[in-house]
This record gives structure tokens, sequence and C-alpha cells, in this order.
């Protein structure tokens, strides 16, 4: 015997709502039903899910386990439906779409009125967030597809190429450099370099694509990040020190309102791949290609 979907359900309403009553509200049944459904899950799988606490409901060990394995059930689940429904119509309907920040800015405001002429159905949701919690959503059924860059680890995924976007050397107006077509490597190795903090692919892929090493503390001072290309420009311009900004977000305007100066690297392709994510296998990986190939007509 295996659990239902509907037992699956009321597991993931009452994580949320960490109250039989709420969850039972949520799921537009009554609490014995609710309660039965969990119970009847509990005897499938010969454990508890909950612990009932004073504070509210608790997950179990083995509760945590389930519900981790149900967002991706119930993720597939409506995928297919949502397949079947808009069958021999792609982008129609609901599409989960997560966006790492050093691109969302940069490339949406030009490709979702594209994407809304296209596929008038399309009812897109968007999620901005870091690479590391987007791919971890992705695999958990929560999201359909995510705009990332690469390189990344793409175990248990697929994806499909939008772009690949260029790595710019970014200097203050004044710095000897600025008056240079093209900027060297070998003559920002003693410079102050700032890069995105922790956590940001684009730091990763600066430093591995222009063969830098991490900028270290001196001393007693600590080594400067940003935590937005806009704060980084900024930072910049202020003469803090130099560093490397994607192309897209430069045509897009980010160091206009800055006196920063923008140069292209003399190094063998410093830069990144746009691409289109999803879960290998998915359901709706046809539409995650058609996806990537309207971004890259956008």
């Amino acid at each position: 015997m295996l659990p239902t979907i509907r037992q699956l359900q009321y597991l993931k309403l009452l994580a949320e709502h960490r109250a039989f009553g709420k969850a039972a509200e949520a799921a537009h049944v009554t609490q014995p039903t609710l309660s039965a459904g969990i119970q009847e899950l509990e005897r499938t799988l010969g454990a508890p899910v909950v612990d009932r606490a004073r504070s509210g409901v608790i997950l179990t060990a083995v509760g945590e386990a389930a519900l981790a394995r149900a967002h991706v059930i119930l993720g597939e689940a409506e995928a297919l439906v949502e397949a079947a429904r808009n069958a021999g119509h792609p982008l129609t309907g609901r599409f989960r779409l997560g966006v790492i920040p050093t691109v969302a800015p940069f490339l949406l405001p030009r490709a979702l009125p594209v994407l809304r002429a296209r596929f008038p159905k399309l009812r897109l949701f968007l999620r901005e967030d870091l690479t590391q919690r987007l791919i971890a959503l992705l695999k958990a059924g929560q999201l359909d597809a995510a705009l990332i860059a690469l390189p990344f680890d793409m175990t248990g995924l697929a994806h499909a190429h939008v772009s690949d976007d260029e790595l710019l050397a970014a200097l203050p107006a004044n710095h000897p450099l600025a008056a240079e077509r093209e900027t060297p490597l070998a003559a920002l190795e003693g410079e102050d370099l700032i890069l995105l903090e922790d956590g940001h692919c684009l730091r990763d892929h600066t430093l591995s694509a222009c063969g830098l090493r991490p900028p270290k503390a001196t001393g007693d001072d600590e080594a400067f990040a940003a935590t937005s290309l806009p704060t980084l420009v900024q930072m910049v311009g202020s003469g803090l020190g130099v560093t490397f900004l994607p192309a897209m977000a430069v045509d897009a305007g980010l160091t206009e309102s800055a006196p920063v100066v923008v140069r292209h690297v003399k190094a063998e392709h410093p830069s990144r791949e746009i691409v289109v994510a999803w879960r290998a296998g998915s359901s709706r990986a046809a539409e995650g290609r058609l996806l990537a190939e309207t971004l890259r007509a956008a």
C-alpha cells in the first residue's frame, strides 16, 4: 500500500500551518477528515509523522523525510496536470521560474514583453534567489525551471543555452588603466578586488574565468564585498577597488550613474553561460527548451 496524493497534501499543509484545524481549513475538509488521513499515512509508513505539542504540531524525523519527498511528488503531480491540460499548447497556464539576482533585473525587462506577446495565456510566477537555493527548490518540485549561470553543479538537472555573458573589468574613472581600450589581467593583480559576497555564483564565475584568487583581508582590515551589483558599482566608483561586471548588466545601464569605466579583459573567454535549467526527466522539459529559445531571441 502506498501513500495517496491527498495524504501527502495533508502532510504538506500540516507542516505549513502547524495546527490540524488550520491545515484542515486550508484543505477545505473537516479536522477529523484530515486527522484520519494523517493517521492512515502513518499506518502506511509504519511510523508517526507528527508529534502534538502545546506549541503546535511538530514533524518527526520520519515526517520531515516524508515531507521532502512529498514536495517532489506533489510538484510532479501538479506538472502532470498542467501538461495534460495544456497538451499542444506549451507555456500555457502556471509556470514557476526562478531567476538569479545578477540576471533578473537585466534580462527580464526585455524578455517579459516578448513572452507575454508570444504566450498570452502564460501565468508566469517569478522567484529571485541565489543559485543554490533555486536549485534546491527546483529539485524539490517547487519550481518548474530556473534561469541561472554556469558553471555550476548540474547533477540531476538538464538545461538549454540562452547566451554567453562576457565579464568586463570595471575601474574607477580616474584609474590609470582607464585610458586603455583593454585591461590585461596581469595589470589587475595588485589592485584591490571587490566582488559580491559569498553565495553569489558570479563571484565564483569571476574568479574561475579570470584565474584570480579570492580577495583576502590585510591585517585587521576585512576584504570588501558587496551584496548586489549596484552596490558593487558604487564601491568601485568611490575608488575602493576594481571589479568585474557581466556585460548584460552594463548593457542595461548599470554603470551609467557612477564614475566608472568598463573595459574588455585580455583573457581567454572571460564569460559565464546563461541557461534555463529543469529537473532531468521533468514533464516541463519541452517548455524549458522553448523558454530558452524565446529568451535567446529577446
